[in-house]
């Protein structure tokens, strides 16, 4: 699939969601947000993906959302405007429900809802000259699309206040050290390709179970994910990977 606004590319088992609309460093309208969740419906249903690299064309991974677009008639009464956001969060949000491996490559200004689609992702990879926004405060805005969950789960509660009371950018090294990015990489759009390659040669199940066991340990007791790992890991004994490393073990 391409269309103008968003690109989505194949490479073997991996696939490049890009937004590509640099003129205006890949900010988000209705129009850029329907291609975006149209292409990740497409990579849900691709049987053949193994991972996912996000990016964004030109010097910017996404400055943020079109204002005037993103909120359309302001006066509408609160629970017609809430409805509307929610579809609006809806559209780049599939991203946390792929069961792939998914990266961001951030090279640049990851602003607002542009940091939650970054967030979104799995892995986050960020470049030298990127910049992290949750600004919504510094207008006047409430955090959106996800945004207070998202670097709470990175973060932590007090370090997610802290940013999103201060609406400040957060520089490419403050972000690794802060959890919200992972790695600091000169290229981010290479290591990022790097990493979903190595992660496509392991079994779609394999990382799929990995990424759930991760969200019932952030959501549940103990006893519930050693449940499900005791669960998953049984399942995979029975794979063709960890057959073939038993059978060179053995050899040894």
């Amino acid at each position: 699939m391409n269309s103008d606004l968003v690109l989505l590319e194949s490479d073997g088992p991996l696939r490049t969601l890009r937004l590509n609309a640099p003129e205006r460093r890949n900010a988000l309208d209705l129009d850029l947000l329907g291609d975006l969740a149209t292409a990740i419906a497409t990579v849900k249903a691709d049987a053949d993906a193994r991972a996912l690299i996000v990016a964004g064309a030109g010097p910017a991974f996404c400055a943020g959302a079109n204002l005037e677009s993103m909120f359309g008639d302001v006066t509408r009464p609160v629970h017609e405007l809430r409805a509307h956001l929610k579809s609006v969060y809806a559209s780049f949000l599939g991203l946390r429900e792929l069961t792939i491996p998914t990266v961001a490559a951030v090279q640049g200004a990851a602003v607002g809802a542009g940091l939650n689609i970054a967030l979104a992702c799995d892995i986050v990879i960020a470049g030298p000259r990127a910049a992290f926004g949750p600004t919504f405060a510094e207008i006047g805005l409430h955090p959106g699309g996800g945004c207070s969950f998202l670097l709470t789960e990175r973060m932590g509660p007090a370090h997610a206040t802290a940013a999103l009371l201060s609406g400040d950018i957060i520089k490419a090294e403050d972000a690794v050290r802060l959890g919200l990015a992972n790695l600091l990489a000169e290229d981010p759009e290479a290591r990022a390709t790097e990493l979903a390659a190595r992660y496509a040669k392991r079994s779609k199940a394999l990382n799929a179970d990995i990424k759930r066991s991760v969200r019932i340990a952030a959501t549940s007791d103990f006893p519930t994910s050693l449940d499900f790992e005791s669960w998953a890991q049984a399942s995979s004994v029975g794979s063709e990977e960890f057959g073939r490393y038993m059978e060179d073990f053995l050899k040894r």
